[in-house]
Order: structure tokens, then sequence, then C-alpha cells
């Protein structure tokens, strides 16, 4: 193989630290996956004189204030005073704000720095960053790059995963490797700073997030935020099964490897059989990997040769790359085996926010599978989902608000279709309705705010019901 690509160091612009000891910052939603509490942790770190607010209230944020306890932070909760943009120097976004919000307007127009707390990351990383995005599996892909990298040196993974970074920024170094998860709406807020990172993973796309973006093309361009501003020395690793994705080479301004699971590629990383195989210079190599996975179904395999393509450029040993994935569990809420029953398995896939990602999960399967689905409406068509459900589920118990509409696509000449008020009942009646050696499979195809705070709140109400229904240890 030829030698690893060196991944280009950040450019010699890097914004230093905010001088902001005893400005006005304002943070403008908190929430509860980690991005607010970074901002406002950093900023109040700094010096600055910081205002937190929230539509929501402090009861449905406690977690977030909590970690943030013992800090000078002033909390505006339970709605936005007008005074906290029109005064701030420094407004901090969460990426899940409009950007038409009539509060970023009044700040803007008062002259305010507007940023997030991811820009503010992007924008003071020492280390050179690996970004992932897609539409489904890219936070598996970033975690097992970074089991990948960390066997080759000192890596970070972080972003849209879950972990906010800004923390450990002092104690990042420039011979370390930092992986980020960067969500569409991340790559929103990036093309501001006219950032992509150093390496660029992509593992397909699909409809989502459409009640925000408004269409598939304002996605897109979303999502392309991740190779746009790369340079010559750049890298783009590409999904070459997935039509989109691999339509993105000509817009790539550096080199592009790209990855399959369907065909032998001339230049590239695809799968034969078990094997990974590596084209990527003057010689081929191959290490098992299908026959070491402890992750179910065939979206998982493009996970993993995209992780190890991206891994074997940046000089991961074939060797290692195989260890990382025989050592590699599912993560949360994502195809997670949580308890058995009678000879039940239960699987948590709280992730399966889209159709496309529920249809995938139904299909990792081979048992008979009882589902539960449905949830809040993000725009998308769940034509994929419907079709999936009817061709592999033995039964589908429905919740939230797209029960109704599921139901009436399902059909009657279909699979059962129950209905549960809340998740607790539909994991009871899913269990009533498997046999031994079936699957009770969570996998929504749909968000979890009509009900919950988020689809890990989801997931863990899952998990809890299971020992309710007399589940004794995991699998």
């Amino acid at each position: 193989m030829a030698a690893p690509h060196r991944i280009p160091k950040p450019g010699s612009n890097r914004t230093p630290p905010h001088g902001c000891r005893g400005r006005a910052v304002t943070v403008m939603g908190l929430g509860l996956f980690g991005g607010g509490v970074g901002a406002a942790r950093y900023f109040a770190r700094q010096g600055a004189c910081v205002t937190v607010t929230d539509l929501k209230g402090a009861d449905a944020l406690a977690p977030s204030i909590e970690a943030l306890e013992g800090l000078p932070i002033t909390f505006h909760l339970g709605g936005h005073d007008a005074a906290d943009f029109t005064a701030a120097e420094i407004v901090a976004v969460s990426p899940a704000v409009p950007k038409t919000s009539p509060y970023l307007r009044m700040a803007e127009e008062a002259g305010a720095e507007i940023t997030s707390e991811m820009n503010l990351f992007l924008q003071r990383c020492p280390a050179p960053i690996v970004g992932v995005t897609g539409s489904s599996g890219k936070s598996t892909t970033a975690a097992l790059l970074g089991e990948m990298l960390s066997r080759a040196g000192p890596v970070r993974v972080g972003g849209n995963i879950g972990k906010s970074l800004l923390d450990d920024l002092e104690a990042i170094r420039p011979g370390e490797t930092v992986v980020l998860e960067v969500s569409s709406f991340q790559l929103e807020d990036a093309a501001r700073i006219a950032w992509s990172p150093q390496v660029a993973v992509v593992t397909n796309i699909a409809p989502n997030h459409l009640d925000r973006h408004g269409t598939l093309a304002a996605y897109i361009e979303a999502k392309k935020t991740i190779l746009r501003f790369q340079t010559a020395d750049g890298i783009a690793v590409l999904n070459a099964d997935d039509d989109e994705v691999r339509g993105w080479q000509p817009e790539a301004r550096g080199r592009v490897v790209f990855y399959s699971t369907c065909r032998a590629l001339p230049d590239g990383v695809f799968a034969d059989g078990p094997a990974a195989v590596f084209r990527l210079g003057d010689r081929e190599e191959r290490v098992d990997v299908a026959g070491r996975m402890r992750l179910r179904g065939s979206h998982n395999l493009w996970n993993v040769v995209a992780a190890a393509a991206a891994a074997r450029l940046l000089g991961v040993a074939p060797g290692s790359i195989a260890d990382a994935v025989a050592a590699f569990e599912p993560l949360p809420h994502r195809l997670q085996p949580v308890g058995m029953r009678g000879g039940v398995l239960f699987v948590d896939d709280s992730k399966a926010t889209t159709p496309e990602a529920a249809a995938l999960a139904l299909e990792a399967f081979t048992e008979p599978v009882v589902l539960i689905a449905g949830g809040y409406d993000k725009g998308s068509d769940p034509q994929v989902m419907i079709e999936a459900i009817r061709r592999r589920a033995k039964a589908v118990v429905l919740i939230g608000a797209t029960a109704d509409a599921l139901q009436r696509r399902i059909g009657t000449d279909g699979p059962v279709v129950e209905r549960a008020d809340r998740l607790e009942e539909a994991v009871a009646r899913a269990a009533a309705l498997a046999e031994a050696g079936d699957v009770v499979l969570l996998a929504p195809g749909h968000a979890s705010w009509d009900m919950f705070v988020n689809y890990e709140q989801r997931g863990e109400v899952f998990r809890q019901s299971v020992p309710d229904l007399g589940v004794k240890g995991s699998v």
C-alpha cells in the first residue's frame, strides 16, 4: 500500500480563544444534548457574563442546569426576553433553533456575533478533524472509526454523537485526531464559517429533517458542507452504493475514495465475502471484518467498511482495524439487545428516527419481528418503511402522532396491527404477540418529540419496560 495519507493540519487562521471577559453572551437553547451546556460552560470559564435562555422550563432542563451548577450563569427559562438578544455581544445558538427566529434577527441587527457550540470548537481545535455525516449510520461509523484510530494514536470522539468537546479544548494537542459526528443542522452552521473537515466520511443520504430544511435539496446542500470547503490535500470517503453520495465526487476538491459493500472497486475499499479489501495504492490488502462483527444488519457492514476505509487511509494497520471491529459493541439505542424473555429477544433501535432506518432495522433480522413504530412526523415519506413492515414484520404495535397514518398505509391485508397510547403499553402488547424465537424491535421510523424529550429517553423507557415484563438479564 502507498504511504498513509497525512491529515492536513488545521489552517493557520485558526481562531484563538475569545477575549470575552466581561462581555455579554447569550446562549440560546440549553437543551439536553450537551451542546448548550458546553457553550455556556466555555464562555463562563472565559469570564463572560453568560445568560442562558430556553423555551423549555427548568424542570424539563434539570440535568443540563445541574451540569452548570456553581458557574456564574443567569438562567432565563420558559421563554425568551428580547433584551437578552439586543444587549448581547455574542449569541451562541443551538443548531435546533430555526434560522428564521426573530430573536436571532434582533441580535444580528444589534451587531452581535452569532456562533454555535460546534463552530466555537471547529474554529479553535488544534488537532486535525475527521468529520462523519449521513442520514443514518453516522454515530456508529464515527464511534467505530474512533475505536480503530485509537489503536494507532490518541483520538477523541464527539459532536452530534452526544459529547461536546469544548470542555476538552485546552487539553487537545496537535498530534491527536478528533472524530466528529456532524448533523445537517451543525453543517448548516459550519457553512457560515466556511469550514469542512480535513477528512470527510459520508454514509448515505435519505430524506430527513424536511420539517426544518423544507426540501430534500436544501437538506442535501447542508450535508454537502462537509466537503465543500476542503482544500486540495483533503480527502472525502464516499459511499459508492448510494446514488446521491456517489454523485458528489465532482464537487470534492481533494482526493476521493469510494467504499462499497456491493461491488469490487478498482480503487477504493469494498466488502468481498467476510473480507474488507483495500485497494488504496500499489497493492491489495484483505482483512476479515464481517466474520468478526458484533453488529447486526447489512447496513452496519456499510458502516464498518466506511470506518475501515478512513482508518486505513490514516495509517491504521489492517489487523488493528479487524481487532477494533471485533471489540466494538452496538451503541445505545442502535439495534442494541436489551433483554430476553421466554425466548423472545428485545432490541432497542430508538435511534431509527427515519423510515429508511426503520426499514434497515427490520431487514437486519431473519427471525420473525414484532415491531413497535410511530412518533413525530419530520416530513418524510414512510413508504419504504411500510414496504419493509409488510414484507418482514409478523405484527406491529403503533404509537405516537403518526399511528393513524401508518395504520392506514399498512392496510388490513398485512401483518397484525395493534395500537398503544404509551410505550410501556406497546412493549406489553408486543410481548404478548411474540413467541419464542421472535424479536420485539423498537424501530419507530420517526422522531420522539411527540411523546419524549429525545430518542434516548424513548429508548430508556423501552429498556426499563422490558424488566417490568419479567425479563432477567440482558444479551
